[in-house]
C-alpha cells in the first residue's frame, strides 16, 4: 500500500504499517481506557488503564499480523509469491504478487486466516479462565482479546469479497463453474451487499446517538463496498490485457541522457520540450540510472545549470520490466510502489519507457476501435515468458483482514 513505512521482516515477508493504522491505535487505545476497562475493572489507576489500553491495540494488531501471516505462509507453500504485510486503519492485508490459479489454493489460502483468529480466540480464553480474578486489569484484558480474535474470524466468514469468507466462496463457485470471472462477480457482488448494509446500519447507529460505532461501522461498510468493485474491475482489466505486452503499449525511443548533463537541459529539452515526465541515464549502451522531475525539484532552481543529473538521478531501487512482460505485471509494479513510469530493458539493455498515460491512451483506444478482451493490436510473438527485474512487482492481489474493529 501507499503511504506506508517498513517496520521489520518475519520469515522473509516485509510487514509494514500505513499511516491510517497509527489514528486506529491511538482510537483503540483510547476507547479501551476511557469506555471499556473501567466499568469491568474498577480500582484501577487512570495510568493503569492507559497502559492496559495501550497493551490492548499493539495485542489486536500482533493478532492481525498472525491472522495475516497464517495467509502468507500457505499462500508461498503453494508457489506464490508475497510482496508483504501492511497493517492499516481497518487491519491488514498481504500483498501477493499474483492470484492464486486455482480455486482449492485460493480456498485453502483464505480460510487458514479465520481459523488462526480462531484458535487465537479459544487460547486466550483458555487464558483469561485461570484468573482467580477475572475482574483484574489484566484478566480483563485478555478477555477482549479473546473476543477481538472471535469477531475477526466470524467477521472475516461473511460470504462477500473480497472479506476471506468472500474469497472462500469465490473459491467454491470458481472451482464449480471453471470461470473465475463469474465467481468473482458473484462474490464481488456480495460484498457490496453486505457493504451497504454496514452503511445502513452504520447511518442507524450514529442518528441514534452512537455516534463513534455508527461512524466506524459505516467505514467498514464504504471499504467493503469500494474493494469488492476494485476487485471486479480489476478482474476486468487483466482479462482486457491478457495476451498485452509491455512493447506494445511503451515509448521505443527515449531519450536517453548522459550523467554530465546539466539539469536545466534536462528540464527545458526533454520536460518541456519533448513532454517527457522522466529519462533514463545512459553511459553508452549502458543504463545508468532515471532521473525524474521529483528528483529534480529536490535542487533549488539557481543550481540547475551547474548542477549534473548524475547528482540526483535514482540508482536505488530501479523498477524495471522486460519487452516481453505482460502489461498487467508492469501495471500492477506502477500501482504498487505509486510509480509514473518503468524502464523497458531487452535483453539487459534499454528498449524504452512506460509511463501510465501510454496505458491510460492505450485502453482509451482499445475501447475506440471495440478490440475484444484478451487480443493483442501486435503481431509480434513473444520472445518468452514475463520477467522483472525489481525488488517486487507488487500486488496483482491484496488480501484484507479487517478488524471489524520511485514517483514523480
Amino acid at each position: 500500500m501507499a503511504s506506508s513505512f517498513r517496520i521489520g521482516r518475519i520469515a522473509g515477508i516485509d510487514i509494514g504499517v500505513n499511516y491510517t493504522w497509527i489514528f486506529a491505535f491511538f482510537l483503540i487505545t483510547w476507547s479501551f481506557a476511557v469506555g471499556v476497562f473501567p466499568p469491568l475493572s474498577p480500582g484501577s489507576s487512570t495510568l493503569g488503564y492507559w497502559a492496559a489500553g495501550f497493551i490492548e491495540a499493539l495485542l489486536m494488531f500482533v493478532c492481525v499480523l498472525l491472522h495475516e501471516l497464517a495467509h502468507s505462509l500457505v499462500a508461498r507453500s503453494r508457489g506464490l509469491n508475497v510482496g508483504s504485510i501492511t497493517l492499516f486503519i481497518f487491519g491488514g492485508v498481504s500483498n501477493l504478487q499474483e492470484e492464486p490459479a486455482k480455486a482449492g489454493t485460493e480456498f485453502y489460502m483464505a480460510v487458514v486466516g479465520p481459523a488462526t483468529s480462531l484458535v487465537l480466540a479459544v487460547v486466550f480464553y483458555a487464558v483469561f479462565l485461570i484468573f482467580p480474578v477475572r475482574t483484574s486489569l489484566t484478566a480483563v484484558t485478555v478477555f477482549y482479546l479473546a473476543y477481538v480474535n472471535l469477531s475477526l474470524g466470524i467477521f472475516n466468514l461473511i460470504p462477500g469479497f473480497p472479506l476471506d469468507g468472500g474469497r472462500v466462496l469465490r473459491s467454491i463457485i470458481w472451482g464449480a463453474t471453471k470461470n473465475l470471472r463469474t465467481a468473482t462477480n458473484i462474490a464481488a457482488g456480495i460484498g457490496q451487499l453486505f457493504g451497504w448494509l454496514f452503511i445502513g446500519i452504520g447511518v442507524y447507529l450514529a442518528f441514534s446517538g452512537n455516534i463513534l460505532n455508527g461512524l466506524w461501522i459505516a467505514f467498514i461498510g464504504w471499504f467493503l463496498n469500494s474493494a469488492a468493485d476494485s476487485s471486479r474491475r480489476e478482474l476486468t482489466m487483466r482479462e482486457t490485457l491478457r495476451g498485452v505486452h509491455v512493447r506494445d503499449v511503451m515509448d521505443p525511443t527515449p531519450a536517453c541522457i548522459g550523467p554530465e548533463t546539466p539539469i536545466s537541459d534536462v528540464v527545458q529539452q526533454t520536460f518541456f520540450q519533448a513532454g517527457y515526465r522522466a529519462a533514463p541515464i545512459c553511459q553508452g549502451d549502458k543504463l545508468d540510472g532515471i532521473i525524474t522531475i521529483t528528483d529534480v525539484k529536490k535542487i533549488p532552481q539557481e543550481k540547475w545549470t551547474t548542477t549534473p543529473v548524475s547528482q540526483i538521478m535514482t540508482r536505488e531501487p530501479l523498477y524495471t520490466v522486460n519487452e516481453d512482460d505482460d502489461l498487467g505485471a508492469a501495471i500492477r509494479l506502477l500501482s504498487a510502489h505509486d510509480l509514473n513510469q518503468l524502464i523497458v530493458l531487452k535483453e539487459g539493455r534499454l528498449a524504452g519507457l512506460l509511463n501510465r498515460s501510454h496505458v491510460i491512451r492505450y485502453l482509451q483506444l482499445r475501447q475506440e476501435l471495440n478490440i475484444p478482451e484478451g487480443r493483442s493490436v501486435s503481431n509480434r510473438p513473444s520472445s518468452g515468458g514475463a520477467s522483472t527485474q525489481s525488488s517486487d512487482i507488487g500486488t496483482s492481489s491484496s488480501r484484507a483482514t479487517t478488524t471489524g474493529k520511485h514517483s514523480s
